[in-house]
């Protein structure tokens, strides 16, 4: 018979960056150690709120299963010994699987004799094992921030006030810190109770009826409604970002959704300084109208009941009015701070001990973004516009307001910068050069931001390369996958004429003044490497299929739009209706590619051919090349493939009537050649031998 278990850890309150991690981490331990017991069981729900982390777990067997299985040891040799008595080897292999030594027996495995033992374990009482297992749970978690208390060596999120389990009706028994499990709970910390559990099944529903809502699920869905509720209401756009959403969701246990107001004269704010003051400093969600312009309203979410919420409203606009005037301090302070004043400070600011200031990697930026403003053809005015926002780039992160909200750099810059006199479009760069600022985000939408926003990017990850910081792992602290994926999407987006190796190169060259630690080759080819994750990943997540992806990577990718075309019509002709006439096609241009790596030159001598079929495939290449190579510098793929594909008939037919591997060695030589013409051109498209049909 089975039953269901209950393991309720109560705590102070959580910070809520931490609740669903955390949950989530008790959920995979406490499903673990049932399967490394050997316990069955039924389904797995995890519950949370700022003061718990639960997990319920129906259908748990009442008792291990039995083990029964044949385990492999040393092999014969050297498990007896010369007289063919048992070795040490066998006599520890013994022991450890609780084996006598005279049940050992031997097995030939692969035409070698192991020694082999039956090792039977009978299942005890899950019962008797719940109470070490749980304990073993919770002393093996980890979070980003621990803490001890009292004289307890437990370090935990926050100290445990209370615990539960239940297994069934039964109260499992252990300690903790001083805390004694039971089969008692705690409602709502004002409107609710202790409440005591008869079994597991009953625990969302006693919490419930004080005042806590322990499914996340359900009580995010709750917090929604009764926003969507408001906002139709009112007639409002209530902007719900997700993260402080999530935020939100693990700071209550009760949500009541609530509005209020604040001085229409803080709009004269620029609205992202308000949005921002309020989400980050008072989880408030900002209210706009249809336009998204905002207006002098925020919602809240109240932990408890509807009980004064007009008074609840009240407390909360007199914290956001201080708030509200702090920003406004800092933003008319801000503003008699010159440009080059705040220049002048960034020489005092460490941007990385070996890369020097702020001000140096400033200079390097402004070195960078004109090379790349020449390299892509910047008329005069952009050319200019680039130098200028590439050197006042980062000038607002002296400035108070993006000192109080660093998410804030680059919009208080542009907003500053235009207050301040300078271009439109240099204005709108010092904002667009952050930009993406996180996955999903736009790419700069005007050449001279999306320009500073390349130069930025690089002169960080050359940087960064160049003395040995390298991201490995999970570790990444200077973001430089996300800052290579911005310049992947930047170049994309903007359609830039502009190859990978160019840019690397002209970073480089950059860097090299200041002197490199590591050779300029070394640097390059890994930055080579640590590119082509981030293409391939653009790719994977645009619905290639991973082998034409391989195709298309391994033909090089340093024209990254050239790369996603070729990928996107390799991929819609290895999966369209004619897939299996294009199959004959790369079947043929495999045969040319195996045969052409045994070439020692691609130089053709006319004269040398034999067989009418040679002179018909050479000539067939000589009319499609050229406009093969023009159509793929062009950019158009698609007609590049079928002129490619029209050579299909012509190599059918030579290898139909040519021995290439010819017994006269001219003629040999002169055959792989021709055909090793026509690889070099098929290789500039994919390496098709990737290709899975």
């Amino acid at each position: 018979m089975a039953k269901d278990l209950l393991f309720e850890i109560g705590l102070e309150e959580v910070p809520a960056r931490f609740v669903r991690a955390a949950v989530n981490q008790l959920k995979d331990k406490l499903s673990k150690w049932l399967d490394d017991s050997r316990i069955a069981y039924g389904k797995v729900e995890a519950y949370a709120t700022p003061r718990r982390l639960a997990v319920l777990v129906s259908e748990v067997a009442e008792k291990q299963s039995d083990v029964n299985e044949e385990v492999k040891g040393p092999s014969r040799k050297i498990a007896q010994n010369e007289q063919g008595e048992w070795s040490k080897a066998a006599l520890g292999f013994a022991r450890s699987q609780g084996i006598e030594p005279e049940q050992l027996y031997f097995k030939e495995l692969a035409g070698v004799e192991y020694v082999y033992g039956n090792k039977s374990s009978v299942g005890v009482e899950t019962a008797s094992v719940l109470s070490e297992g749980l304990v073993s749970i919770i002393s093996s978690m980890t979070f980003p921030k621990s803490m001890r208390w009292g004289s307890y060596d437990l370090r935990f999120v926050r100290p445990i006030k209370w615990l539960i389990a239940l297994f069934g009706t039964d109260i499992v028994s252990l300690e903790i810190t001083g805390v004694q499990s039971s089969n008692v709970t705690r409602g709502h910390r004002f409107l609710g109770s202790e409440t005591t559990i008869a079994k597991p099944a009953d625990y969302v529903e006693a919490l419930r009826a004080q005042h806590v809502i322990v499914d996340i699920a359900e009580r995010e869905a709750e917090i929604v409604r009764q926003i969507e509720e408001l906002a139709k209401e009112k007639g409002w756009e209530i902007a719900v970002k997700e993260d402080l959403l999530e935020e939100v969701l693990f700071l209550v246990e009760t949500p009541s959704v609530l509005f209020g107001t604040f001085d229409p004269s803080f709009l004269n704010i620029p609205q992202e300084v308000l949005i921002t003051s309020m989400r980050e400093h008072q989880r408030y969600f900002p209210v706009l109208d249809k336009e998204g312009k905002l207006l002098p309203f925020f919602v809240t979410v109240r932990n408890g009941d509807r009980t004064s919420l007009d008074v609840v409203a009240k407390g909360n606009e007199k914290v956001l009015r201080a708030r509200l005037s702090d920003a406004k301090f800092f933003y008319a302070e801000d503003q008699k701070l010159a440009i080059a004043d705040a220049l002048a400070k960034l020489e005092t600011i460490v941007y990385q001990e070996e890369l020097g200031t702020v001000a140096d990697k400033v200079r390097r930026i402004r070195a960078i973004a004109d090379k790349l403003a020449s390299h892509v053809g910047a008329d005069t005015t952009a050319a200019a516009d680039i130098s200028r926002a590439a050197d006042i780039s980062k000038f607002d992160l002296v400035t108070q307001m993006v000192g109080e909200f660093p998410e804030l750099q680059g919009i208080m810059g542009e907003d500053y910068a235009r207050k301040a006199g300078e271009r439109e479009a240099v204005a709108k760069a010092i904002n667009e050069h952050y930009q993406p600022r996180f996955a999903g985000d736009r790419a700069p939408a005007t050449l001279p931001g999306a320009i500073v926003s390349l130069s930025d990017k690089i002169d960080t990850i050359v940087g960064c390369f160049s003395i040995g910081i390298i991201p490995t792992g999970s570790q990444d602290p200077y973001a430089l996958r996300r800052q290579a994926a911005g310049i992947v999407q930047t170049v994309l987006s903007q359609s830039l004429p502009l190859a990978l190796g160019d840019l690397i190169d002209i970073a480089i060259s950059v860097h090299e003044q200041r002197g490199l630690k590591r050779s300029a080759a070394d640097i390059r080819k890994d930055l080579y490497d640590f590119f082509a994750l981030r293409v391939k990943n653009v790719l994977t997540e645009q619905g290639v299929r991973y082998d034409v992806v391989d195709a298309v990577m391994a033909a090089g990718f340093d024209n990254l739009k050239l790369t996603v075309e070729r990928a996107a019509v390799l991929a819609a002709r290895a999966a369209g209706e004619a897939k299996d006439e294009f199959k004959l096609v790369v079947d043929a241009w495999s045969r040319v590619n195996n045969l052409a790596a045994k070439a020692e030159t691609s130089e053709v001598n006319e004269t040398l051919f034999v067989e009418a079929s040679e002179r018909s495939l050479y000539d067939a290449w000589k009319s499609v090349h050229p406009t093969y190579t023009e159509q793929l510098a062009s950019g158009n793929v698609a007609g590049a493939l079928e002129s490619l594909a029209s050579l299909k008939a012509p190599i059918t037919g030579y290898f139909d009537s040519v021995m290439v591997m010819a017994e006269q060695e001219e003629v040999r030589r002169n055959r792989l050649a021709t055909l090793a013409s026509i690889s070099a051109d098929i290789v500039k498209l994919a390496d098709v031998s990737k290709l899975v049909w």
